[in-house]
């Protein structure tokens, strides 16, 4: 049965403050009013946020600033809702959450905040690191969480060991070990007896292309992405014209796939 609640309304709709207030009312009255939003737990839409991440980066690539920012509405919502079901059970609540962060920041750049001097974004990271150090980080590959996807994991975990010195001094010598993990994975390929050494040697070869791409300054995660929905276009078109010339995939020669997919990469 329909409660027909008011919706809240911030006080000025010119200041964010008054907005950002008004919309956490929202969310807990869809907590109290909305079935499906009463029943959800910080565990039942974890796997959302990843969703809207993604979403959100999406959108971005897209250069498209209406959906970048209804994509960043999203992320804020999920922000809130597991702030306020933290505050239903007890564990904490919006303000700590901000203050949190808040106090974070500060702490992290001393430079802006306090007295600490730097010259560069690499005196910047530099700094970083030694700060969550002191903060009780054991390793400096804490904090890379285990859920990311392998590349980005990759990437993270690369960056995170070159900002306290352990990287390659000349990009020539990252190239090297490209092509050494190459040499090593065509090796075990052809001896093909072992699977698990293939697949061991496998992820060394895209392990040292990741950090060939970092030293390019492109983030491989990003360019993966590129490529799959360039493939994506692409084989859709030669799905198209295959459709329109009545065929089917599956009955037609790879030279006549071949034909159209040039084609593809003509047009697209």
């Amino acid at each position: 049965m329909s409660k027909n609640r008011e919706v809240p309304l911030p006080v000025d709709p010119s200041n964010y403050i008054d907005r950002f207030t008004a919309f956490v009312e929202i969310v807990k009255i869809l907590r109290t009013d909305c079935p499906w939003d009463s029943a959800q737990t910080n565990e039942s839409i974890a796997h959302l946020m990843i969703e809207e991440a993604y979403e959100t980066i999406d959108a971005i690539h897209k250069k498209n600033d209406s959906e970048f920012a209804g994509e960043l509405g999203d992320l804020l919502l999920h922000i809130v809702m597991h702030a306020i079901m933290a505050e239903e059970r007890g564990a904490f609540n919006l303000n700590d959450v901000i203050k949190k962060i808040s106090d974070k920041m500060v702490h992290r750049h001393p430079h802006v905040f306090a007295d600490v001097n730097v010259e560069s974004t690499d005196d910047v990271m530099k700094n970083w690191e030694q700060l969550k150090k002191k903060e009780g980080k054991k390793s400096a590959l804490d904090g890379v969480p285990l859920a990311l996807p392998a590349l980005l994991r990759a990437e993270r975990i690369q960056h995170k060991a070159s900002r306290v010195g352990f990287d390659w001094d000349d990009k020539n010598d990252v190239w090297a070990k490209v092509e050494e993990e190459l040499s090593e994975l065509k090796e075990e390929m052809h001896n093909g007896k072992n699977k698990e050494r293939v697949s061991e040697e496998f992820g060394d070869f895209i392990f040292s292309l990741v950090n060939a791409a970092r030293f390019a300054e492109i983030v491989p995660e990003e360019a993966l992405q590129k490529t799959n929905n360039k493939f994506t276009k692409r084989f859709q078109y030669v799905e198209q014209k295959a459709k329109e010339m009545g065929k089917e995939l599956k009955d037609m020669t790879l030279g006549e796939m071949d034909e159209l997919w040039d084609k593809a990469k003509v047009e697209l």
